[in-house]
């Protein structure tokens, strides 16, 4: 390989871009499905549904917690070996997931063991993304994520299936088979050299670094307080639906909408985000902006027809905000820290998500509705707009889009060689 001296825009990328669409079904897919498992596992061990629970808990919170150990390594020794790594790691936690006897070798083998392989892909997988894009990034991005919601259709029915036929241990053998073709997206990451490289130094200088950059903490404090509001209603709208009276069927349909809202979001904010000029944190705050002010609304609406209306806003803002938000950071770190940026950015936002819905289920313990647990959750978008508001020339329309370091590789040639130590088979 050679040194580019700025991201091709295309050509191979957009096989990183179908890599990126099967992986995030693979591994966002499988956890929005999983809960058709819960009540086997419920019968099979005798447990608590409390307990019971912990089994998605965990593994969502070691893929999120442990992504900044996966962009590190990604960082030394390339997406590629990573992900295919973490592919074969989160197929083997569901091959021993069959084989339980306890509640104690779930939390082990899904939880911790998968929990580890989806924290060595999904991170590393977008930000090999984010590299070979520039001005199309918000496009790929959001192509690249409606992979959540076509699967999230397609895994609740087809795991429901297999639990019918092969009982749960059987599913899950078989949702192992599944998970290993993560190795095959890990394969499509044909790794890219940017002139910039060389000049950010390797993981821990990158960290050092971030953790003194202003534009980048403040992105992360804003981007934290979005995820602590951000899944309220798809934790607590269906109960706040039969709060009012709905029927467990119309209410549980709504959140389809909302998911099929959702997908039309990602792809329109991902064709906008390339087309309006200017940075892209605007485009962030307004969808920002938007979402919140639709969760404050929700209390005021008691109409079916409203409800309805303000899911399908919901899904459409709350879908549109996502591409957008991961492609803001190449613009305020450079395509060169991408791989530790994007992991830290997941590992702190992780504590907002999973803040947010026991705060909505304790407001709504206190105040006997949801009220009170939508209008917050609204507040605390709205408070990550006012952050977004901050980052560099949000109010300079004339900014360019292009990342902080382009004074670094304007000066470089478009190619110039790699060391011989440099993956020379790509």
């Amino acid at each position: 390989m050679a040194y580019r001296a700025e991201p091709p825009d295309g050509g191979w990328g957009w096989m990183v871009v179908l890599s990126a669409f099967f992986q995030s079904a693979l591994v966002f897919g499988v956890l929005r499905s999983f809960g058709v498992f819960f009540v086997e596992f419920v019968a099979a061990f005798e447990e608590p549904a409390a307990r019971v629970s912990w089994i998605a808990s965990i593994g969502i919170a070691v893929q999120q917690f442990g992504s900044p150990v996966g962009s590190a390594l990604s960082t030394k020794f390339g997406p590629r070996p990573v992900v295919m790594t973490g592919g074969i790691l989160a197929a083997l936690g569901m091959l021993l997931a069959s084989f339980a006897t306890s509640l104690t070798h779930l939390y082990l083998s899904i939880g911790l063991l998968s929990g580890s392989g989806w924290a060595l892909t999904f991170t590393p997988t977008l930000a090999c993304l984010s590299r070979y894009f520039s001005r199309r990034r918000s496009l790929a991005t959001g192509l690249a994520l409606t992979g959540v919601g076509l699967s999230s259709f397609a895994f609740a029915p087809l795991f429901q299936w297999l639990l019918n036929h092969y009982a749960w241990r059987g599913a899950l053998l078989l949702v192992s088979a599944l998970s290993l073709h993560l190795v095959a997206c890990g394969a499509l990451l044909r790794p890219l050299s940017l002139a910039e490289d060389p000049v950010v130094g390797g993981p821990r200088a990158q960290i050092t670094s971030l953790l003194r950059h202003g534009p980048f903490l403040r992105y992360t404090i804003a981007l934290t307080l979005i995820n602590t509001g951000y899944f309220i209603p798809y934790v607590h709208l269906v109960a706040h639906l039969r709060d009012l009276g709905w029927d467990p069927l119309p209410a549980a349909f709504l959140l389809s909408v909302a998911a099929i809202s959702d997908l039309v979001g990602r792809v329109a904010s991902g064709w906008l985000g390339d087309a309006v000029p200017g940075p892209v944190a605007r485009l962030l705050m307004l969808w920002t902006t938007l979402t919140g002010v639709i969760l404050a609304l929700y209390p005021v609406a008691e109409a079916p027809t409203g409800l309805v209306a303000l899911t399908v806003a919901y899904g459409f803002t709350s879908g549109a905000l996502t591409p957008v938000a991961f492609s803001v950071l190449p613009e305020l770190v450079g395509t060169g820290k991408i791989y530790c940026g994007l992991g830290l950015v997941q590992m702190v936002e992780s504590i907002g998500g999973l803040l947010g819905a026991p705060l909505s289920g304790y407001f709504r313990d206190v105040t006997g509705n949801y009220t009170a647990s939508f209008v917050v959750a609204g507040t605390f978008l709205l408070a990550g707009s006012g952050v977004l508001i901050t980052l560099p020339h949000f109010f300079c329309f004339s900014a360019p889009t292009s990342k902080p370091q382009d004074h670094v590789t304007e000066a470089l040639d478009t190619k110039v060689p790699l060391p011989e130590e440099g993956l020379g088979e790509d």
